[in-house]
């Protein structure tokens, strides 16, 4: 019964803060005028008309979807690895898009912007090639390495790789491409259109749905290697399903939204301490809602915190997620349901 609560709560949570990202903004909309645009009472002409159906109802969609799959995809990496500090990025997956990225805008002189709906699509295939090139080589290596710890060392130095590749790359680029760059790393949710939308929601709910799918190994591997494979789980198996799954998910939202920072870290901890299981039939649900939850709440931080102007999302996001991190360090001994 308290569960249900739970998840009602996060439900309202949900709901609350989807319809606050529509009724603030940057722009200044009178609650009213926004009631008659949701009802489809206004001018489809007017500015306000398109701000909110064009501009902000897609931002905040996909927020909802971006958070859900970042959070998902750190709670299947800290199973997998046993790691609570390992994330969508600690394999270098977040730095292969970077890379992608810095190799389209290098190539452009970062002009990109001024190829208009070309520039965009560049930017986002660039994104897709380099994290799937990570996801290759990180899936390869899981072929050979049997070592979950192993595989995480192997990630981060490829993330080390990439992230020195992408230094070169922006040294070597003129001014206005390392300024592109730059503000493409901030991350952000409104890059997504109405017209790409559906593309970006049916990938994130393809990635939400494997994840329910390996709750069973996932909750295996809680109780040992050996113990997940004297019950007829396969390790090596449902590692690679775990890496494609978490890199399908990370380059997807990476390549529309750019680096999100600490939500797929933190959000997983706020789970396991709300409902104090480790039960990836209870955490898997709740960690998709709190990200939601979470992703919607510091994308309305960006423009509620600001009389008129954005802030940049990852400069939100650490001080939404750092004090959980910190929390659950010095804490350690006291999560039991956390190894």
């Amino acid at each position: 019964m308290r569960n249900k609560l739970k998840y009602i709560i996060l439900s309202l949570l949900i709901i609350i803060f989807f319809f606050a990202n529509i009724f603030f903004g940057s722009a200044n909309i009178e609650f009213g005028e926004i009631i008659k645009i949701l009802t489809l009472q206004s001018d489809p002409s007017s500015a306000t008309h398109i701000i909110v159906l064009s501009s902000r109802i897609p931002q905040a969609i996909t927020a909802l979807f971006a958070g859900a799959g970042l959070a998902i995809c750190g709670l299947m990496l800290q199973t997998l690895f046993n790691n609570p500090l390992a994330a969508p990025s600690i394999l270098g997956i977040s730095s292969g898009s970077g890379l992608g990225v810095a190799v389209v805008m290098l190539m452009f002189g970062g002009t990109i912007s001024s190829l208009g709906l070309f520039g965009y699509i560049s930017i986002v295939v660039g994104a897709m090639v380099g994290a799937c090139a990570v996801l290759i080589i990180l899936v390869l290596f899981s072929m050979k390495i049997k070592s979950n710890t192993m595989l995480l060392v192997v990630g981060i130095m490829v993330g080390y790789v990439t992230s020195s590749l992408i230094t070169l790359l922006n040294y070597f680029a003129e001014s206005s491409g390392v300024v592109s760059y730059v503000y493409w790393g901030m991350g952000d949710f409104s890059s997504v259109t109405n017209q790409n939308l559906k593309y970006f929601m049916g990938f994130i709910l393809f990635g939400l749905f494997c994840s329910v799918m390996l709750i069973k190994p996932l909750n295996a591997l809680l109780l040992g290697e050996r113990y997940a494979e004297n019950l007829g789980v396969n390790i090596n198996r449902t590692r690679i399903y775990v890496l494609i799954v978490t890199g399908l998910l990370t380059a997807i939202i990476t390549a529309f939204c750019g680096p999100i920072a600490f939500i797929g870290l933190s959000v997983p901890h706020i789970a396991r301490l709300m409902f104090s299981t480790s039960n990836h039939q209870t955490l898997i649900p709740t960690t998709i809602m709190l990200g939601s939850v979470v992703a919607l709440i510091c994308n309305l931080l960006t423009v509620v915190a600001t009389d008129g102007t954005v802030i940049p999302l990852n400069a939100i996001t650490p001080l939404m997620g750092a004090p959980v991190i910190i929390y659950i360090i010095i804490n350690k001994k006291k999560i039991a349901y956390f190894n």
